[in-house]
């Protein structure tokens, strides 16, 4: 029954399980595509910064290649107003004009001494391309610091007098993207075409000169920006969204991941909290089950059982005491009524067996007073007339009268099978004793077949009397039984009397051999109308119940048989 009750709080519990896990499912999908947007949204910032200053920045060198001195190669003024927009701009450290051998020739500082620039890649663009170009991760041969090289033609009609250069300090780049700021655990990261970081927030000190890690250089050229998942070195899982590098307009790759960790802790804290209140009322609930279980279902079931018990035992005045409101209290009440009304019915089934006791005992009474009556009758009518018939006659009635005084006075009382069955015939041959032959075990029969057993046997006796073998002078009746498995077989054998037939209908006699003995005495007969004499057989049980289809002992002994 607690198994049950367990069983019934998990039942109730699962709902809520089902529940929460599907808005656990929910809330972490959701949150994922959040995540997804916003890293999407952070790259597309990012980039679309990084977009506005070299776009700022071509168009200061455009304005700077406007400019007289410039134009005209004038050194001395070219100097003087390059200095100028370099102390003004603070997103770069130099700028100058660089001949078409890569030599400079005019700029906002002093050159070192055979100093060039033929072999920068963003050099050789700039003249292939005649068009604003942005360079790689650069260490200055000005400043001896990172740089991202810029470069525009200096033009004198279609034709590329001399570029321009200038470059983004990357530390100046580094804090403007530091100064957005990021969430713990989220990063932001800027490289060139070749993949070499330019900026990184968080810790530029580790990953700004170094290269994109092989497996991620792909999403540097990617056809178009998009959002996926990545390990990081340190093996934390990003959703990654990023930019890719598309020229002319962008020319850096950027991109933002966000912590799956950090992005799903406010999720995995309410799971965590989810998990533990479910535990905590699932124990309360199994306690609860089995408290309450104990309480109010198991203490009162088990008090019915006990009383149920006790009324096995015979201790009938044993009852529940229960009441109240609920159920079981309301069972229990019943049940104290139903045991009542029982006793009640006990009482009056008692008191109604002493009444039918003392009507037997005056019927038998009664019986004996009439055999009493018939005896004196008779001693007056014929006794001094035929002596010798009378004795006869008197010796039959008390041999009648001592079977009617087993019929009503024994009732109830277990007896042996041998006094049962001469008791019932000595009535019929009081002073013929010789006719009657009894075979059989010494057997003690219970009283509920003892009393039917002498009923048949009577019965029998009465009508071998009036048309079988007891009729005659020279007529016989042999008796024999066994007994064997808790069942007797007994056998009836008439021999000597005038020739028999079937009767033509049930009399009541027959009715009464049929239904003499008890239902659980399972008892079968068979009666075999011979010409020399009645041949009947019956069995019944006096200890385990007979087991239908056996085969019958005495079975063969009676031969093409009909029942009575």
């Amino acid at each position: 029954m607690r198994l049950k009750l367990v069983a019934v709080a998990v039942a109730a519990l699962a709902p809520v399980v089902a529940m929460l896990f599907y808005n656990e499912v929910a809330l972490r999908r959701q949150r994922n595509e959040e995540v997804r947007t916003s890293a999407a949204q952070a790259a597309r910032q990012a980039s679309s910064e990084v977009e506005r200053i070299i776009e700022g920045l071509h168009a200061l060198l455009v304005s700077v290649s406007a400019m007289p001195s410039v134009r005209h190669l004038d050194v001395e003024a070219c100097d003087d107003a390059l200095k100028s927009v370099a102390e003004n701009i603070p997103n770069i450290r130099t700028i100058f004009v660089a001949g078409l051998d890569g030599r400079p020739i005019c700029g906002s500082m002093a050159f070192p001494e055979g100093v060039g620039f033929s072999d920068r890649d963003y050099f050789r663009q700039t003249l292939e391309t005649k068009d604003f170009s942005v360079g790689t991760y650069t260490q200055s041969r000005l400043s001896d610091r990172p740089v991202l090289p810029l470069a525009t033609p200096l033009m004198d009609g279609d034709t590329v007098k001399a570029v321009i250069i200038s470059g983004i300090r990357l530390d100046w780049l580094q804090n403007r993207i530091t100064e957005r700021g990021v969430a713990p655990g989220n990063a932001v990261t800027i490289a060139d075409g070749k993949g070499t970081i330019v900026a990184h927030v968080p810790s530029p000190e580790q990953f700004v000169g170094s290269v994109v890690p092989e497996e991620f250089r792909r999403l540097i050229h990617a056809e178009q920006p998009d959002v996926t998942e990545v390990t990081s070195r340190d093996g934390t899982e990003h959703i990654l969204g990023y930019r890719p590098i598309a020229l002319p307009s962008s020319p850096l790759y950027v991109s933002a991941g966000f912590s799956k960790p950090e992005a799903f802790a406010p999720i995995d804290r309410a799971t965590l909290m989810n998990t533990l209140a479910i535990i905590g009322g699932a124990l309360f609930a199994f306690v609860a089950a089995i408290f309450i279980g104990n309480r109010f279902i198991l203490v009162p079931i088990s008090r019915i059982a006990d009383v149920m018990e006790k009324w096995r035992r015979g201790q009938t005045t044993a009852r529940t005491g229960m009441t109240g409101p609920d159920e079981l209290g309301l069972v229990g009440a019943t049940f104290d009524r139903l045991l009542n009304e029982l006793e009640e019915r006990r009482r009056q089934s008692q008191e109604a067996e002493e009444e039918r006791s003392l009507l037997v005992r005056e019927l038998a009474h009664r019986v004996k007073n009439g055999f009493a009556l018939v005896q004196a009758i008779a001693r007056q009518t014929f006794s001094r007339s035929d002596p010798e018939k009378y004795g006869s006659f008197v010796e039959r009635l008390a041999a009648l009268a001592g079977t009617y005084d087993l019929i009503l006075s024994r009732e109830g009382s277990a007896s042996p099978i041998r006094d049962i069955v001469f008791a019932a015939l000595r009535a019929h041959v009081a002073s013929q004793a010789d006719r009657i032959r009894l075979d059989g075990p010494d057997l003690v029969l219970p009283a509920d077949t003892a009393l039917p057993l002498s009923l048949v046997i009577h019965e029998l006796a009465t009508n071998a009397t009036k048309y079988g073998s007891l009729g005659s002078e020279n007529g016989t009746v042999s008796i024999e039984w066994k007994h064997g498995d808790g069942r007797v077989h007994l056998l009836w054998t008439e021999a000597g009397g005038p020739p028999v037939s079937m009767p033509a209908k049930k009399g009541f006699g027959s009715v009464l051999i049929e239904r003499a003995f008890p239902s659980k005495a399972q008892a079968r007969s068979r009666a075999d109308y011979r010409a020399e004499g009645l041949v009947f057989q019956v069995i019944f049980s006096i200890g385990e119940p007979v087991v239908e289809g056996e085969v019958d002992p005495l079975s063969r002994d009676v031969k093409h048989t009909s029942a009575t």
